[in-house]
């Protein structure tokens, strides 16, 4: 008498058999789940550093994508994006973001960094303090100074890279920011 593990189903045990069944599941769930995974070994366009603020992150999918850079950018996330980068209150910050950066120009053949801020920061407020950004002008010069501070770094450290810069409000819109 054979036990259930002995019989053979196409040349294979049984236990041979599930092995691959499981492993075509799981390989169908992944292509369902990461659509995006064979392309991410080419290269994106551009790297994109956004602030943390959760209540911009669909906002900031839709602007990208309605630029028609869906799948052709890598994400960096920092509290206050430029300020985040350049900040010496958490210096880690900017380590991050410059390994990252580094990284995309390597793996991925960046050739741009768009950096978005917002209005209404978190950060810029715990940073600079609230006073620094209490008025709508206040507010726009402080996020311009720091958008142009980082340009003028990565251009420092990268002269070959573009780089855009732009400010979001709270409905999504962009700002450009020279």
């Amino acid at each position: 008498m054979q036990d259930c593990c002995s019989h053979k189903i196409a040349g294979l045990s049984r236990r041979q058999a599930f092995g691959l069944i499981a492993l075509g599941g799981g390989v169908s769930l992944l292509s369902t789940l990461a659509p995006g995974v064979a392309r991410a070994r080419g290269h994106t366009d551009m790297l994109l550093l956004t602030c943390m603020d959760y209540r911009l992150t669909e906002e900031t999918v839709a602007y990208m994508d309605g630029r028609g850079l869906r799948d052709k950018y890598d994400h960096v996330v920092l509290a206050g994006a430029s300020l985040g980068a350049l900040t010496d209150k958490y210096p880690s910050w900017g380590q991050t973001f410059w390994s990252h950066l580094d990284v995309a120009i390597t793996l991925h053949s960046i050739h741009k960094v768009m950096v978005i801020d917002h209005r209404d920061c978190g950060a810029y407020k715990v940073i600079l303090g609230a006073e620094a950004v209490d008025t709508p002008d206040k507010e726009l010069a402080a996020h311009a100074k720091e958008l142009q501070a980082l340009r003028a770094e990565i251009k420092r450290r990268h002269e070959h890279l573009e780089v855009e810069l732009g400010l979001m409000s709270l409905d999504g819109k962009v700002q450009d920011i020279a």
